[in-house]
């Protein structure tokens, strides 16, 4: 692949309570928030983010870090180049306080800016409510948002965080305790949360998986592929169900995983008497 001109997206800002962020958008219909994964906005995360929009919904992207559009391989610029920019992406979510990497029991801040853009895109675009995706350092936001009744459909590739260092942390998600009280309050009554991951991924361990069975119950559906359904081209151990290891062939396990999460945002935010109002413009990125 090579880098992503996003064209066919719109940019804009949104600002909320001393935060501010790039967010680019495009399609219409009820929204779904998607959550790039590290690096950041790249190719693959654009693909899947189109694939939503073309349910015929609004796809809203937070642009958090990194540079969208940006393709992370090296066939595209070369390793010095990919591992430069890595380095670049990574090495601030490691001192922002927008995001906690270690800590149990505890919600990043940066939730409460998603939650209050998810509720200024239900509001523009109408439609029963609001989805979201995030995807590994963003995984558990989506899960978080979910304290918000707007939120109708969470899906969480591959969370995490916290980093699963410790058995305690291999044992829980990036949630404080309120939001989660709040989420399983939720989950007996409208809400649905996927979560996707490969079985060998020391990043999200079975522990992490377990634990939400216990908290969720039913509301909670685990997708969960053995390491062998990972695309074996890409360059890193299975990971990413929804990108970079993707499969994109079907009958492949990906493949249906991927077009699970396409059905669960039908189902949840597409009605038969039409998509709601159209969002606001905004401006094209110049």
């Amino acid at each position: 692949m090579a880098d992503d001109s996003m064209s066919d997206f719109a940019c804009g800002s949104f600002a909320h309570g001393g935060a501010s962020h790039r967010v680019f958008r495009s399609g219409t219909g009820p929204a779904v928030i998607v959550m790039a994964e590290i690096p950041g906005i790249t190719p693959k995360v654009l693909a899947f983010a189109r694939r939503v929009r073309d349910l015929g919904l609004t796809v809203v992207l937070p642009d958090l870090f990194g540079t969208a559009g940006r393709d992370p391989d090296p066939a595209a610029h070369g390793w010095s180049g990919t591992i430069a920019y890595g380095v670049r992406a990574m090495a601030p979510l490691c001192v922002r306080r927008e995001f906690t990497k270690l800590a149990t029991g505890r919600t990043s801040p940066i939730v409460t800016w998603l939650r209050a853009l998810a509720a200024r895109e239900h509001a523009a675009c109408g439609g029963p409510g609001v989805g979201a995706v995030g995807m590994c350092f963003t995984g558990g936001f989506a899960l978080a948002m979910a304290a918000d009744d707007r939120l109708l459909a969470a899906v969480l590739s591959q969370p995490s965080m916290p980093l699963p260092v410790t058995r305690a942390q291999r044992r829980t998600i990036d949630i404080a305790p309120a939001d989660l009280a709040a989420v399983k309050r939720r989950a007996a009554d409208d809400l649905t949360v996927l979560g996707l991951r490969f079985r060998g991924d020391r990043l999200v361990p079975g522990e992490r998986f377990a634990f939400l069975r216990r908290q969720l119950g039913d509301a909670f559906v685990a997708v969960e592929l053995d390491d062998s359904a990972a695309n074996p081209d890409a360059l890193l151990r299975p990971h990413s169900v929804l990108t970079e290891h993707l499969i994109d062939e079907p009958g492949q396990p990906t493949r249906d995983a991927l077009e699970q999460v396409l059905e669960l945002f039908r189902s949840r935010l597409l009605q038969p008497d039409g998509d709601g109002p159209p969002a606001e413009e905004m401006d094209q990125v110049p």
